[in-house]
C-alpha cells in the first residue's frame, strides 16, 4: 500500500504539489487516531515533569509501538511530526505551539477546537491547526490560566492570563462560550518596538513623537485612546520609555503586559475571586495602594471601571506625568467614557465637578487607530485646555486625515499639523524645553 502524502508544511520543500483530498483525509483521520491513543496512553502530567531526554525517549518508543499495530504505514516524515505534536502537548501548548513560534502572527484566535484563525500583517486568516477535540483544548486552556495562579472551571468560566513571554490571553469556557471554548491570544513582539519604528511603520510623524517625547519628560499627563488591537499598549510602552531612569514607576494592569526598561519599576497586577469566591483585589485597590508606595509616576495598563476616579486624584495630587489607556473611538469619547467610569465610583459628584477633575488632571489625549487595512496610526494628538462653561475645551495639534483606498486596499492619508502652538508650550519650557514652530506646520502624506 503506498505511503500517505503528509499534509501540507512551511518547512515541506514539497508543499506546492498538494496532495490528493482522499489521501489527505486518510492522512488526518490517522494521524488522528494515533495522536488520541498515544495521549490516552502516556501521563502526560508525570512527564512535563520528568526530564525531557527521558520524556522524549519515552514517547518515541510508545509511538513506534503504536504505528507497529497500524496497517496502514506511514513516512518517516509523517512520523516526525506526529512525535513533535505530542512533545508540543506535553512540554507547551499543543497545536497553538507551532503558531507561537511564528513571528508574523500576532493574534491567535480559537472558536472551538475546530476552527482556529491568525492575524498575518493586520489581517485575520484560517490556519492548518486544530485540537483533537473540546477537551484537548481545555487542557491547554488550564495550562496557561494555571501557570499564573488563575483557574477557569463552571463557576469561573471567564479568564484573563498571560503567557511567559508576555502575550494576553482571554479565554471562556461552557456554559457561558455556547459551540465550544474560546481562546484568544493577543501576542507581542519578541523585541519591544522602539520609537524610531513607530516612525518607520508610519505610525506617526517625528514631530509628532518629538512633541510627545517632550511632554512625557515635561511630566504632563497623558490619556492614550483606541479601539481593541488599536496598539493602545505598544504606544503606552514607547511613551514609558521618555521617564527618566531616576523616577520611581508604579505600575498597575489587570494581566501584566508592560515591558518598562527603567531600572526602578513596581509592577502590580488585580487577582480574581478564589474557589470560594473571595479574595478578590481589584484595580481601584491597587491604584489607592500605590499612592502609599511613593511613586514619582503612575501607569495603569488601562482604566475600565471605578479607578478613574482614584487615577485622576491622583494625577491632582502631586503624581503628574501618569499615563494610561481608555477604550474609545475618538478622543472626545475618550473624555465621556472616563466620566462615566468616575461616576460609577462616586455616584454623589454632580458632573461639573466630574469635568472639572478631568479637565485639570489629563494634559493630552492621544488617539491611536486602526484602520481597514491593518494598519496603526496615530490619529489625533488634542490638548485639553480647560472649561469653557460645562464642557471641557481641547484643542487638536496634530492628527491624521484618510484620503481614500488603493486597489490593493491599502489606506492613503497624511498626517498633519493644524497650525496651532499648544497651551503646554509654557509649562514645557519651564522644563527646559523649547518647540520650535515648525514642529506645528507642514503635511506628510503615507500609504
Amino acid at each position: 500500500m503506498p505511503v500517505l502524502a503528509p499534509p501540507r508544511s512551511h518547512k515541506d520543500p514539497g508543499a506546492d504539489a498538494a496532495p490528493p483530498a482522499r489521501a489527505r483525509q486518510q492522512y488526518l483521520e490517522l494521524r488522528a487516531g494515533i495522536h488520541r491513543r498515544l495521549l490516552a496512553r502516556l501521563n502526560l502530567e508525570a512527564l512535563a515533569q520528568s526530564d525531557r531526554s527521558r520524556a522524549e525517549s519515552e514517547i518515541r518508543t510508545l509511538l513506534g509501538q503504536l504505528l507497529s499495530e497500524e496497517p496502514t504505514p506511514i513516512s518517516l516524515t509523517e512520523r516526525e511530526t506526529l512525535f513533535s505534536e505530542v512533545l508540543d502537548d506535553v512540554f507547551g501548548l499543543g497545536p497553538l505551539e507551532p503558531l507561537l513560534r511564528d513571528p508574523g502572527v500576532t493574534d491567535i484566535l480559537v472558536n472551538t477546537h475546530r476552527d482556529v484563525f491568525v492575524e498575518r500583517g493586520g489581517v485575520l486568516e484560517r490556519a492548518s491547526a486544530s485540537f483533537q477535540d473540546d477537551q484537548h483544548l481545555l487542557r491547554v486552556i488550564d495550562r496557561i490560566v494555571s501557570r499564573v495562579g488563575r483557574r477557569i472551571d463552571d463557576s469561573s468560566p471567564m479568564v484573563d492570563a498571560r503567557l511567559a513571554d508576555g502575550s494576553r490571553v482571554n479565554a471562556v469556557i461552557p456554559p457561558l462560550a455556547v459551540d465550544g471554548p474560546l481562546l484568544s491570544i493577543r501576542r507581542f513582539p519578541s523585541e519591544r518596538l522602539q520609537a524610531s519604528h513607530l516612525v518607520s511603520l508610519n505610525s506617526l510623524t517625528q514631530p509628532m513623537l518629538d512633541f510627545l517625547a517632550h511632554c512625557v519628560r515635561a511630566r504632563l499627563n497623558c490619556l492614550v485612546s483606541g479601539g481593541t488591537g488599536a496598539g493602545k499598549t505598544t504606544l503606552l510602552n514607547v511613551l514609558s520609555g521618555f521617564i527618566s531612569d531616576r523616577e520611581r514607576i508604579v505600575t498597575i494592569e489587570d494581566a501584566a503586559e508592560l515591558q518598562l526598561h527603567q531600572d526602578h519599576v513596581a509592577r502590580l497586577e488585580t487577582r480574581p475571586p478564589n474557589i470560594e469566591g473571595k479574595g478578590v483585589i481589584r484595580q481601584r485597590q491597587l491604584v489607592i495602594n500605590a499612592l502609599r508606595m511613593r511613586p514619582d509616576r503612575i501607569v495603569v495598563g488601562e482604566v475600565r471601571g471605578e479607578e478613574a476616579l482614584d487615577m485622576l486624584q491622583a494625577m491632582n495630587t502631586g503624581h503628574d506625568g501618569s499615563l494610561t489607556t481608555v477604550h474609545a473611538n475618538t478622543p472626545r469619547d475618550a473624555l465621556a467614557r472616563i466620566e462615566t467610569m468616575v461616576a460609577m465610583g462616586a455616584t454623589n459628584l454632580p458632573e461639573r465637578a466630574i469635568r472639572q477633575q478631568m479637565a485639570s488632571a489629563i494634559q493630552l489625549v492621544v488617539q491611536q487607530t486602526r484602520l481597514s487595512d491593518g494598519s496603526r496610526r496615530v490619529t489625533s494628538i488634542s490638548e485639553i485646555t480647560g472649561m469653557e462653561g460645562e464642557v471641557i475645551a481641547m484643542q487638536e495639534i496634530f492628527l491624521f486625515e484618510k484620503l481614500g483606498i488603493t486597489q490593493e486596499g491599502k489606506v492613503i492619508g497624511r498626517f498633519r499639523a493644524t497650525g496651532i502652538r499648544p497651551k503646554c508650550a509654557e509649562r514645557l519650557r519651564t522644563s527646559g524645553i523649547n518647540l520650535p514652530a515648525a514642529m506645528f506646520e507642514g503635511v506628510v502624506e503615507v500609504r
